[in-house]
């Protein structure tokens, strides 16, 4: 495992998106940056699709990333909304593949499990206990920052593997693992 690596974490979503960065150096991490994408200014979807694209690889440009780590969409009531937000994350995703930056896909529960040792954990606790962590002086106003956070953490945790979740090395080996998705 390479112990020197930027870590772009995404909690993807179509109101807000949080991200977070960190830098892992040795047996240490630091927040590099974190912060939240409003879309609820754009009215069609598809042009909060394109503004996550845009902004996830401006990101990218900016910080150089070793590897995105991104929160899986969890099944809820309203199937609408969890294709809008796996889209949301597809082109997040699309972002890194363009750049061949490897991805690393976490279940929602793992991620809270992984920071605050709790699977059903608030966004609260989350952001509690990665403030302590990270030293973070004060919460961000939309707690999808930390979210972002926590999944780029997470991965830090698990040790650059997603054991029982997804790893992704580029185009050719995200279409292997999901035969039917190409057009």
């Amino acid at each position: 495992m390479q112990t020197d690596r930027v870590i772009l974490g995404i909690d993807p979503g179509t109101t807000v998106m949080g991200y977070g960065i960190i830098h892992h150096k040795g047996n240490k991490i630091a927040l590099t940056t974190m912060g939240f994408i409003k879309l609820n200014k754009f009215f069609s979807h598809e042009k909060r699709l394109r503004r996550i694209f845009e902004r996830t690889e401006t990101l990218i440009r900016e910080y150089k990333p070793d590897e995105l780590a991104i929160e899986a969409p969890f099944y809820g009531k309203n199937v609408q909304s969890m294709l809008k937000l796996g889209r949301a994350q597809g082109v997040a995703m699309a972002a890194a593949l363009s750049r061949d930056i490897p991805i690393f896909e976490y279940s929602p529960r793992k991620i809270k499990q992984s920071i605050t040792g709790k699977g059903n954990s608030s966004k609260e606790q989350v952001a509690a206990m990665l403030m302590r962590l990270l030293s973070i002086g004060e919460a961000p106003k939309y707690l999808d920052a930390t979210d972002g956070v926590a999944v780029a953490v997470c991965h830090y945790f698990q040790g650059g593997t997603s054991p029982g979740d997804k790893k992704y090395n580029g185009w050719n080996d995200f279409l292997k693992q999901n035969p039917g998705k190409s057009v």
